[in-house]
């Protein structure tokens, strides 16, 4: 019991010589004693993955063709990639307005990849896969995953070093 209420006291913050919280605080950094972190998690809206032809990877926009990481942001572009992608399948509705795609691709080695989230933070979107693992050079083909994602706040997409601006 003893433990209990000692829990309670110190969870509070209502040691002695405690003080109130300096002006311009928020009250998330008082109760826990740091500042926010400002990145959040983005919806994937919907998301795919398959083959795509080393081939034509020239179908991805101008400066993503090389990149492991990069974004679709009109409909013309995901019209392109798409048949390649899921041959077959009829293109689905992506609001180019309020949503972007965004892709991620193998550059090293074949393994199959998909997206499993992606975070945003001072408008600078970084999109996180997971891939297998193996150790098949790329041929003649890759691996592509797809997600939608809220355009809202995106600025950037993040691909290793480089950031690519979204207008």
């Amino acid at each position: 019991m003893l433990l209990l209420v000692a829990g309670l006291v110190w969870g509070s913050g209502c040691l002695t010589g405690c003080v109130g919280p300096a002006p311009g605080d928020s009250p998330l950094a008082t109760a826990t004693g740091s500042l926010p972190d400002a990145s959040q998690e983005l919806p994937l809206l919907a998301s795919w993955s398959g083959d795509f032809p080393v081939a034509q990877l020239d179908l991805l926009p101008v400066g993503q063709r090389q990149s492991s990481v990069g974004y679709l942001g009109d409909m013309d572009a995901f019209a392109a990639v798409w048949p390649v992608l899921q041959p077959g399948q009829d293109l689905p509705e992506v609001d180019f307005v309020s949503q972007l795609v965004v892709f991620s691709r193998n550059v090293n080695f074949y393994n199959r990849t998909a997206i499993f989230k992606v975070t945003l933070k001072e408008g600078t979107a970084e999109v996180m896969a997971m891939e297998t693992m193996s150790a098949m050079p790329i041929e003649d083909t890759v691996v592509m995953a797809l997600a939608v994602i809220p355009r809202a706040g995106v600025r950037f997409i993040t691909s290793g070093d480089e950031r690519i601006a979204v207008p």
